[in-house]
């Protein structure tokens, strides 16, 4: 099992439209084989920073439904609200 934490960066004045674009991308990750669950979390000190943190059952999940045409299209719709690229880290325990 691991891990997936995604670090975004989001553009001033957006804070509302990634939050609605992140569930549904968030959502659609729920569909997905292999995964497990999803929560979002912002730093408390700076709001228009957000974290993803994800659990999936394998890397090659996780890889699977990074390159879906789905995340893809829901990708390049949530990039008009970032502020720059976003971070992915791969965890495990």
């Amino acid at each position: 099992m691991i891990h997936v934490l995604i670090e975004r960066h989001i553009g001033a004045d957006l804070e509302s439209t990634y939050e609605a674009m992140a569930r549904s991308t968030l959502q659609g990750a729920y569909q997905a084989v292999g995964f497990i669950n999803g929560e979002t979390f912002y730093d408390m000190n700076n709001p228009r920073h957000h974290y993803v943190l994800s659990k999936w059952r394998t890397l090659s999940d996780w890889q699977r439904w990074f390159q879906s045409d789905e995340r893809r299209k829901m990708i390049s719709q949530l990039g008009a609200t970032l502020d720059g690229p976003e971070k992915i880290t791969f965890l495990e325990n």
